[in-house]
């Protein structure tokens, strides 16, 4: 199973939809995601400090936990190597005109087809539309 970092942060922040992704994962480990959610989850713990969510002392043991996941095995990081961005950015270049392509949703893409997934959960409409031309389908719960 593979899932975005949109989705790997209601595993660990109180979000919309947390309990279901919670009750999807079923406690089945490891679950695959880019290594580039470690950034973007740390990116969305300093945004919600600076916005007032949540504490520095909360963003500091969310992610320590996060990161102890990380080091248990729960978390199967798929390797953002040089490679990987470039054929990323060749399927950028061949998708369909009108398909709004990030570039942090076309990795979790990639990365989820070179993992040998079929499906990535996210609940980012852009990449839940994107993921055809990366050969997956997009889930949601």
């Amino acid at each position: 199973m593979y899932l975005d970092t949109s989705y790997l942060a209601k595993l660990y922040l109180p979000e919309p939809d947390s309990a279901l992704v919670e009750n999807l994962i079923g406690g089945s480990y490891p679950i695959r995601t880019s290594a580039l959610a470690v950034t973007e989850f740390h990116s969305i713990l300093h945004r919600l400090v600076n916005e007032g969510g949540i504490t520095e002392t909360h963003a500091r043991h969310v992610s320590s936990i996060f990161l102890g996941h990380i080091a248990d095995g729960m978390w199967e990081l798929i390797p953002a190597g040089e490679q990987m961005l470039r054929r990323t950015a060749a399927i950028i270049l061949s998708s369909p005109v009108g398909v709004s392509i990030r570039s942090a949703d076309a990795i979790h893409l990639v990365s989820a087809a070179e993992a040998g997934e079929r499906e990535i959960w996210t609940s980012d409409r852009n990449m839940l539309k994107a993921a055809a031309s990366f050969r997956l389908v997009g889930r949601t719960v």
